[in-house]
């Protein structure tokens, strides 16, 4: 039981009993625990029980529940909220545009219980028979359940990680007489993960036994080929094959379709030749080692044959955090415990960009709090000399292309990172309007998550990436990586194309928290996919290049004054 799932239980409580229409002043209470213990920056675990009272915004009521959760690991009250809700109506809490207000109404109201009711519904425009549901309301949900319904049983990559490397770990200390090797998508570290492949010399009966023994379904069987499912919804898939074959086997299993039919092309390789590792599948056929995630588009191969592969990024390659939040703005950290942390870490410097001042609901920086936060700036960086603390901000693109603050005070930044956080439902046309706008922009450093994209849950507004591009290039404008795993944006599949335009991709973790650093890791997984070299990240640079490259951007802005 740690905060996060304190706080979600007490969050999800509250929906429960808002959309049973319950006592709203205790719903309201909950909703506030919730939001209270997200933002502690000390574990509940650590603190002894009859200190928890004392925390600021924590009350009787709310303490004793805490202390229960934190002692059988249950929160009695949800449990029973939750074995009174029809499965149906809690799982429309997934859903982008559902509050617990208008499921209340679903389900009250309307009688509907289910997402496919609640889909078909939506078909038959009944939606809009009830106050609140207006026919671009209608649309929104109708949009969102389908996409929903698209991604169940896939998980982002840091979700399934553990869980992966967990079970791999059981496997081979439960059979040390079989070799188990994990191929599949999570090899090729796609940022979505449909299913777990294995590839293993363990026999078939003792597999079936292992998983039914350990309450796993089997959902597929063929010869040498089974796939398991058990509680967590995870597709387990098991390639049975012979030692003289596992490595062939695991390659063949780690590649794209794309890339497998050339490779079997150009090598004719045959699916039963025997190696002793996949590096000597390479050696083979006088190719340079081509790991697994690099194995997606067919052009790769012709270059590692001229054996012309660059050394890709790796995670030590990081040299400092861009793109962070304090507590100035959302985050949880204060930025002396930021920047200390990234001392600790071996880190030469610190971006912090706290959100502007258009994002109130960050509490983003006013201007007078922008030139506080400089001032503090200035003294840690006296203190913590020569670790570096750059002065940033993530200034809102606004609706007309614009950056929320005048010239004047944009002018104090080292750089800016330019994002859309507002009015995310725009076509192609007016997302382009505005980026286009922003990166004309000479204050513009960065731009912050290009598409604003959540991962199985929202998908980006359209851009044009070639005209991105060239604009970028144009303007000498930095384009993120943003390293949430729950962003990954940009799309790592555009990363080659803005490499080819010698553009700089900014690998930042987006962190609003010391732990959000790292998030790094996995924005440097998917940028290995795409080839991106360490030259070639702004993250990467040292500091010395990093003050250059600020000198590059004040001259860059001096120039647009002249």
């Amino acid at each position: 039981m740690n905060n996060n799932i304190i706080a979600e239980n007490f969050s999800l409580l509250s929906k429960l009993m808002d959309i049973h229409k319950d006592n709203s002043f205790k719903t309201k209470s909950y909703a506030s625990a919730a939001f209270t213990i997200d933002k502690l920056n000390v574990s509940l675990a650590n603190i002894e029980h009859n200190k928890i009272f004392s925390l600021n915004g924590i009350g009787e009521s709310v303490g004793q529940k805490i202390i229960e959760q934190l002692t059988t690991g249950k929160l009695a009250i949800l449990e029973t909220y939750i074995n009174k809700t029809p499965h149906g109506i809690i799982e429309m809490l997934n859903i982008r545009g559902l509050g617990p207000k208008k499921i209340a109404v679903i389900w009250h109201d309307m009688g509907i219980e289910s997402l496919g009711e609640l889909l078909y519904a939506c078909n038959e425009n009944r939606l809009m028979l009830y106050k609140g549901f207006g026919q671009k309301t209608q649309q929104s949900i109708k949009e969102n359940i389908e996409f929903y319904l698209n991604t169940l049983g896939s998980y982002l990559y840091q979700q399934i990680e553990s869980y992966t490397l967990a079970l791999h770990y059981k496997l081979q200390q439960t059979f040390p007489q079989a070799t188990f090797l994990i191929a599949g998508d999570f090899s090729r570290q796609l940022e979505v993960i449909e299913k777990l492949t294995w590839v293993t010399t363990i026999d078939e009966y003792s597999l079936i036994n292992f998983f039914t023994n350990n309450e796993y379904k089997i959902i597929e069987q063929e010869k040498n080929y089974l796939i398991f499912c058990g509680n967590e919804n995870v597709k387990l898939c098991f390639h049975l094959t012979t030692h003289q074959l596992l490595y062939t086997q695991q390659f063949m299993t780690s590649c794209s379709d794309v890339f497998l039919n050339e490779w079997l092309s150009k090598t004719s390789m045959n699916i039963t030749d025997s190696f002793n590792s996949e590096e000597e599948i390479f050696t083979t056929y006088q190719c340079q080692f081509i790991p697994a995630f690099r194995r997606e588009n067919a052009s790769v191969i012709n270059q590692a044959m001229q054996q012309k592969l660059p050394v890709v990024i790796q995670e030590q390659d990081i040299q400092g955090i861009i793109h962070s939040h304090s507590t100035w703005s959302d985050g949880i950290n204060t930025l002396e415990e930021m920047a200390n942390a990234c001392v600790l870490q071996g880190l030469k410097y610190l971006v912090i960009s706290d959100h502007s001042k258009t994002a109130a609901y960050a509490q983003g920086l006013s201007v007078e709090r922008v030139l506080a936060q400089h001032l503090q700036i200035d003294e840690l960086n006296k203190n913590l000399f020569p670790f570096t603390i750059f002065k940033s901000i993530e200034s809102d693109i606004l609706g007309d292309g614009s950056l929320d603050y005048e010239p004047t005070i944009l002018q104090k930044f080292d750089l800016v990172i330019a994002s859309i956080h507002a009015n995310l439902k725009m076509d192609e046309e007016k997302a382009m309007q505005r980026l286009l706008t922003a990166i004309a922009n000479p204050y513009t450093s960065i731009l912050g998550h290009l598409t604003g994209r959540l991962l199985l849950s929202r998908n980006g507004y359209p851009v044009n990436y070639s005209k991105i591009f060239d604009a970028c290039v144009k303007h000498q404008v930095v384009i993120e990586l943003n390293a949430h795993p729950r962003r990954l944006d940009i799309d790592w599949r555009y990363i080659e194309q803005a490499l080819q335009k010698n553009i700089l991709i900014s690998i930042n973790p987006d962190a609003h928290a010391i732990e959000g650093f790292a998030d790094t890791k996995y924005g440097v997984l998917v940028a290995q996919k795409a080839g991106l070299t360490k030259q070639q990240n702004l993250s990467s640079f040292s500091l010395q290049q990093m003050k250059e490259f600020i000198a590059v951007q004040k001259q860059k802005i001096k120039m647009a004054e002249q």
